[in-house]
């Protein structure tokens, strides 16, 4: 506890990923560590994560995995805090996890053994959290706060918090304020614009955001479509934008989601088609045209239910050869079938728009980067003023490297504030 009520080196604003990594670093430094959190218990996002058993990070982890407007900034807290040194920890606490597809790793039991390990590491490092606080406003406090001798040497001049729980209001001053509040994906779980609005009153820039890892909807006949296909998953190639993900796709009653139906989604811009593979490394004409050497009497969807699921290739037929669905292969002109393997190699399809910030897993966009330094997630311009995790504009791919992302900052952090 705080020598004097109300007075710590260290106040995280969020009990998230980022915010408990940060707060348990800066905490076995000797810091005197208070974590805020605004619903009634931490860790939320993280226990719903990977269908409650939590993608805490991939064996791969580069540059490339994240979208940012200056694709360098992430270089330096990834290289600091890698993949390897967060499964060292999930391995000290004997925490079993498995190797999925694309080298993800998920707990083989549940995602809160990765809450309860960073609980564990908070209340070792002596960390004090509350929930239900509400942050009523912030503002710099120059040389008011009673900090460590090492907080006033460092960070002075430290900043000042008004803070609601319950119907009680309290004050707390700290040397440094960590912003760790997350961003505007799934509300229920505690997303908000909160950490922008401490970032715009202390003239940080904010980049566009926009639900990001998202499922797509559809209007008119793609949106009935879907609504018949709804639960036929598959493994495509989506592209858009020059950007392309091989993995599934699942129908659903308003479109389509599944992972490579999230991934595409961050490179997705309002009217953009997607292009959509669905025989990934094949060239669907040739396959065709060999088939119809060797396979003359059988009917073109019988060939395609050996590939595709037989409910879509059923939508395929009534959209690209109504007229010959009961035509042998053999009596296929090599153009038609050419026409038909070209649109299953290339399905055009365009969405009305995407399924937003309710179900979107991240939030693109975010404080501007610019104004951050990458060595220390602190604000150039407002020393002990820091940010981690999904409130900068730092997004990660599908596949653990967000919490990556969230593990590296917060870690950053936790070494200065």
């Amino acid at each position: 506890m705080p020598d004097k009520a109300g007075q710590y080196d260290v106040v995280v604003l969020g009990g998230g990923a980022a915010g408990l990594m940060c707060a348990l670093t800066a905490g076995q430094r000797g810091r005197r560590v208070l974590v805020l959190e605004k619903a009634n218990k931490v860790g939320k996002k993280i226990l719903m994560s990977g269908g409650g058993r939590c993608n805490f990070t991939n064996l791969v982890v580069e540059a490339d995995n994240f979208i940012c407007a200056n694709p360098h900034f992430c270089k330096s807290a990834l290289s600091r805090y890698t993949q390897w040194d967060f499964i060292a920890m999930v391995d000290r606490h004997g925490i079993a996890y498995e190797e999925r597809k694309h080298t993800q790793l998920f707990c083989l039991n549940s995602a809160r053994d990765i809450l309860t390990m960073l609980l564990s590491e908070c209340d070792l490092a002596g960390v004090e959290i509350r929930t239900r606080c509400e942050i009523v406003s912030v503002e710099t406090a120059a040389n008011e706060c009673g900090t460590s001798e090492a907080a006033s040497a460092t960070l002075a001049p430290g900043y000042r918090l008004v803070m609601r729980q319950s119907d009680n209001a309290e004050v707390i001053d700290c040397a440094s304020l960590v912003v760790a509040t997350g961003a505007l994906s799934i509300p229920t779980l505690g997303g908000s614009g909160q950490g922008y609005e401490i970032g715009s009153q202390f003239g940080l820039t904010l980049t566009p955001r926009r639900a990001g890892l998202v499922p797509f909807m559809f209007s008119d006949a793609t949106r009935e479509l879907c609504e018949r296909l709804a639960g036929v998953s598959l493994e495509v190639a989506v592209n858009c934008n020059r950007r392309t993900f091989t993995e599934n796709i699942l129908f659903t009653h308003r479109g389509i989601s599944g992972p490579a139906s999230l991934q595409i989604s961050n490179y997705w811009h309002p009217g953009d088609p997607l292009s959509i593979d669905l025989l990934p490394g094949q060239d669907a004409t040739a396959w065709l045209i060999d088939c119809k050497a060797q396979q003359r009497k059988a009917r073109l969807s019988f060939v395609l239910q050996k590939q595709l699921p037989r409910a879509l290739v059923a939508e395929l037929q009534a959209l690209w050869w109504p007229a010959m669905a009961e035509t042998a292969l053999g009596e296929f002109s090599d153009r038609q079938l050419a026409e038909i393997g070209g649109q299953l190699n290339r399905w055009q399809l365009k969405p009305s728009a995407t399924e937003g910030y309710r179900t979107a897993e991240v939030t693109l966009g975010g404080i501007d980067t610019d104004a951050i330094s990458s060595k220390t997630m602190q604000a150039r311009q407002h020393p002990g003023l820091f940010f981690v995790g999904e409130v900068l504009d730092v997004t990660g791919h599908l596949g653990g490297f967000n919490f990556q992302w969230a593990w590296s900052s917060g870690y950053t952090a936790g070494l200065y504030a």
